[in-house]
């Protein structure tokens, strides 16, 4: 019977390593807006309901600065659960950095949208490698966000499916390429969540962030 007891024990004490070593970081506690920073352009945006991160009321982003304030990353995988309402758009920003107001001109946007008249819909690369009028998710639903960055390859999957594999090509100038949009380019940052129009609600929850070599 000890030796029964001890096994579990050492059983029990490997699976908390292992949950322990698995490299995903929580990054919103389903309480309140501790680690994030919104720029407040529309006041109220960011509201915690239900132990979800609920986003309304207009144009506003907030990024994720992490306990120290100075949350970057490079190489990561991102995971979330993420529910629109009819008519919703919004966005979640990788490789970004904090700005007061505006659409954020640093890093990409990863596109959040079922139903909204813009034709670029959920799990696109914003005017890089777009979903076109076919959201891969349903309104009012919860899914699967992914996103992964290697080096210069973006890879994400809505649902376990995969949506954008693109590498960024080593001539890249988005100055050139991406009329309006000089600074989608990869390099390091946060991630921010986007609040787009005062008719859009969106949901976000169990939000994870990996960091990679």
């Amino acid at each position: 019977m000890k030796t029964t007891f001890l096994t579990l024990l050492s059983v029990v004490a490997m699976s908390a390593v292992a949950l322990a070593e698995d490299g995903w970081t929580s990054m919103f506690n389903g309480k309140d807006l501790s680690g994030w920073k919104s720029n407040e352009e529309v006041p109220g945006s960011f509201t915690v309901e239900d132990g979800k991160l609920k986003v309304s009321g207009g144009r506003a982003h907030i990024f994720f600065v992490g306990a120290d304030g100075n949350a970057k990353f490079k190489n990561f995988e991102f995971k979330a659960k993420f529910m629109t309402t009819p008519g919703a758009n919004g966005g979640i920003y990788i490789h970004t950095t904090y700005q007061d107001k505006g659409w954020p001109e640093k890093g990409y946007e990863c596109q959040v949208n079922a139903t909204h008249t813009d034709r670029k819909k959920t799990g696109g690369l914003y005017a890089v490698q777009d979903v076109l009028d076919n959201a891969p998710n349903k309104d009012n639903v919860w899914s699967d966000y992914y996103i992964k960055v290697e080096g210069k390859h973006i890879t994400i999957k809505i649902d376990g499916k995969t949506t954008v594999d693109w590498t960024q090509p080593d001539d890249w100038d988005p100055a050139k390429t991406l009329k309006g949009m000089p600074g989608r380019s990869l390099s390091e940052g946060t991630i921010a969540i986007q609040g787009h129009d005062p008719k859009s609600v969106a949901f976000y929850k169990d939000l994870e962030i990996k960091p990679l070599p």
